[in-house]
């Protein structure tokens, strides 16, 4: 039927759903165990979110049924395309996927501590970075002792690699 027959009431209302963190397409979806026990307890609770909706309203219920649907499918799909990467398996001398590297600031002297994780566990402020920004770009197959150069507006940063270790 030609959307000019039906009323405006009737007619449902389509959910935004926010994107997840982006992963180019054709790129590995690399997660560690912590970032695929993470995705597995978010599927969860919007599962259990799901179950327990208790809005009377049968249109406003679609409606909430309808997000949870779609950030259920959006998490699914993550999920079926990760591949869990176990640190411990990564080679010692070198920064890999996983690695938690302690790198020296060349301008402060000041040392900070990353973590290279999955787009999804990325949390700059918990000191994980995704495998796809351009710190952790920079540091993958280097050493210890080795310095890399990022270029951020007008000014480039040095940072001496201090440590690498995998837990």
């Amino acid at each position: 039927m030609s959307r000019g027959f039906v009323k405006e009431d009737d007619q449902e209302e389509v959910p935004m759903v926010p994107q997840r963190a982006h992963l180019p397409d054709g790129v590995t979806n690399f997660v560690t165990r912590t970032g695929m026990d993470l995705l597995l307890a978010e599927k969860e609770a919007l599962t259990r979110e799901r179950e327990s909706i208790s809005i009377t309203s049968e249109n406003e219920k679609r409606i909430a049924l309808n997000f949870i649907n779609a950030k259920l499918q959006l998490l699914g799909n993550r999920i079926a395309e990760a591949r869990v990467v176990d640190p411990k398996e990564q080679p010692k001398g070198e920064i890999m996927f996983g690695a938690i590297v302690t790198l020296k600031t060349a301008l402060s002297g000041k040392n900070q501590v990353f973590q290279i994780v999955g787009v999804d566990e990325a949390d700059i402020a918990r000191g994980k970075i995704s495998f796809l920004s351009p710190l952790a770009k920079a540091l993958i197959n280097k050493k210890v002792g080795e310095t890399i150069t990022l270029k951020r507006d007008r000014e480039e940063i040095a940072y001496e690699i201090m440590d690498i270790s995998y837990r």
